[in-house]
């Protein structure tokens, strides 16, 4: 019965190779998953079901000896820093560096497609292990990893696909290429990463991809309305920006994307969920809260009634001083500023009577 207890929670907190529960340093340095996966009085096994007849969960490998790690009596460590997974038995064999380290240092993409340097450059070896490789698969096959563009030997690429950022970039292309295992790891661990700056790496893309422009826009909008929710009591004790935890860089900056916001932005789901937070944050700042509507705006060249904020569509915001106009009106009026207008006149005054 206790076995069974303990095999019933590793099989809902475990088999989930990116999930984090609680963690036990490992002597060798690495984090490793709960005990519980090599107990002293019976084992239990990745994707083990209830016995040892029944039909693995999942089907995993070690990422060292490309054994299966579903069976009898195995001991299984998955790290949680970069999610690889070994028996404890492969562990001191490990020699290749943690991918982890490289995203810590490294934290950015290759953008040249598929930078092909030949298999003469690489003298015929894998690229990362150093074995024997060629085209004819003699005396191992020759895999190329699209995102290097290096050819690797079948123990280090296994056929496995990713989305290119590089393609992504450059051709809005979201079609999955082969990669080798290490740069699999690389892009996974990469994906929510705030890393790419597209007005920069590729500025044209907003002009043939109308989503991308959409989302700009929203983002640009949540950034005006910031400042209200840090200054608000309600939207501080509401949390209201928390609704962007997932996505931390878009209370910090507009330009800043990682490959997960375009892979979304591709299949429209990050504009239908920015969009309701969009609608949620202006609802509190123009009907549901007083103290964030004190600190609209009336437009000073028609003297209308409505109050107006940085963020509604048919506004212009004064770049120097930050008031806000009808559109139409601060167009109609040359781009002129009459608050600054003023603020230039008193200082002038102000210079007059020091005199």
């Amino acid at each position: 019965m206790e076995y069974d207890e303990r095999l019933s929670h590793f099989r809902q907190a475990r088999l989930n190779p990116f999930d984090r529960g609680e963690e036990d340093d490992h002597p060798e340095g690495g984090k490793l998953f709960s005990g519980k996966t090599h107990s002293s009085d019976r084992t239990m096994d990745l994707g083990l079901a209830e016995d040892h007849f029944s039909r693995p969960v999942v089907s995993l490998k070690c990422l060292f000896c490309i054994v299966c790690l579903v069976t009898a009596c195995s001991c299984v460590f998955l790290f949680s820093g970069c999610y690889y997974r070994c028996h404890s038995k492969c562990m001191n064999q490990i020699t290749k560096p943690c991918v982890r380290s490289k995203v810590s240092h490294q934290s950015e993409y290759e953008l040249s497609i598929c930078p092909e340097i030949g298999l003469d450059r690489q003298d015929y070896r894998c690229a990362e292990c150093r074995a024997p490789i060629s085209l004819r698969g003699v005396p191992s096959e020759a895999r190329q990893c699209d995102y290097t563009g290096q050819y690797y030997c079948s123990t280090c690429h296994w056929n496995d696909t990713a989305i290119i950022p590089a393609r992504v970039i450059h051709n809005w292309e979201f079609e999955p290429r082969k990669v080798c295992r290490s740069s699999m790891r690389y892009l996974t661990l990469m994906m929510p990463r705030p890393v790419l700056k597209l007005k920069e790496i590729n500025p044209l893309l907003f002009n043939f991809v109308e989503e991308l422009v959409e989302i700009r826009k929203l983002r640009h909008d949540i950034l005006l309305m910031k400042p209200y929710f840090i200054t608000c009591k309600e939207a501080m004790e509401a949390r209201l920006l928390l609704q962007l935890q997932d996505r931390q860089h878009f209370v910090e900056n507009d330009d800043m994307y990682s490959l997960q916001d375009l892979i979304d932005i591709s299949t429209g789901r990050l504009s239908c969920s920015l969009t309701e937070i969009h609608t949620t944050f202006a609802k509190h700042i123009k009907l549901d809260c007083e103290r964030c509507q004190a600190r609209g705006f009336v437009c000073e060249l028609c003297k209308e009634g409505d109050i107006l904020f940085p963020f509604d569509s048919h506004t212009s915001v004064c770049h120097e001083c930050s008031a806000v106009f009808h559109r139409d009106c601060y167009y109609d009026n040359s781009t002129t500023c009459p608050r600054c207008a003023r603020m230039t006149d008193r200082q002038q005054d102000e210079g007059e009577e020091e005199k």
